[in-house]
């Protein structure tokens, strides 16, 4: 056996069950599993990074696993809730509401890349000020000044694009804070 499968073997008895156990607490029996699971795999591939002793480190990494998979979800659920808003909320001919969904789409795409961000992490990822704060990398105050002017512009934007088209005109979309989506 090589020396970094010893080495992994060792750390492997000797710490499973205390990663175990943290992500038992942290999430639940459910998912502790495949949270150690991950959290080793992560340790053999980086087996020359893991330090002396090892817990501290491998249960660093089953805390990344576990905020991963909590925004894994989070995806998820935007997603469907999405899917579920696409399906379940026609009122009428359901051309028009493709009409407006691209028609919104449309002027997201004439928005500079900064405005884009903000809208797409409120409204369709559904992050709080604070939480979209932290992935733009400024502070919550900064992120809603910036996250109302972008909703400005992109109402601007939906008008201008409404003017130039002969589709019939959009309603004035209804962006806000997380939670809320955009139809």
């Amino acid at each position: 056996m090589s020396d970094d499968a010893a080495r992994f073997t060792a750390m492997y008895d000797a710490c499973r069950q205390r990663v175990w156990a943290y992500a038992v607490s942290c999430a639940g029996r459910q998912v502790a599993d495949e949270v150690v699971s991950e959290t080793f795999t992560v340790a053999w591939r980086r087996i020359g990074d893991v330090p002396q002793p090892p817990l501290p480190w491998l249960l660093g990494v089953a805390r990344n696993v576990l905020r991963e998979a909590g925004r894994a979800e989070g995806r998820r659920a935007s997603l469907a809730a999405e899917l579920r808003d696409w399906t379940e909320t026609v009122e009428g001919d359901i051309a028009d509401d493709v009409a407006d969904r691209i028609a919104l789409q449309s002027a997201l795409a004439f928005l500079g890349e900064e405005d884009r961000e903000v809208l797409i992490l409120a409204a369709w990822q559904g992050l709080t000020p604070r939480e979209a704060a932290r992935v733009v990398g400024c502070t919550a105050a900064t992120l809603r000044v910036r996250l109302h002017r972008a909703r400005r512009r992109l109402a601007k934007a939906v008008a201008v694009r409404d003017e130039a088209s002969p589709v019939r005109p959009l309603v004035q979309p209804r962006l806000s804070t997380a939670g809320e989506e955009v139809r």
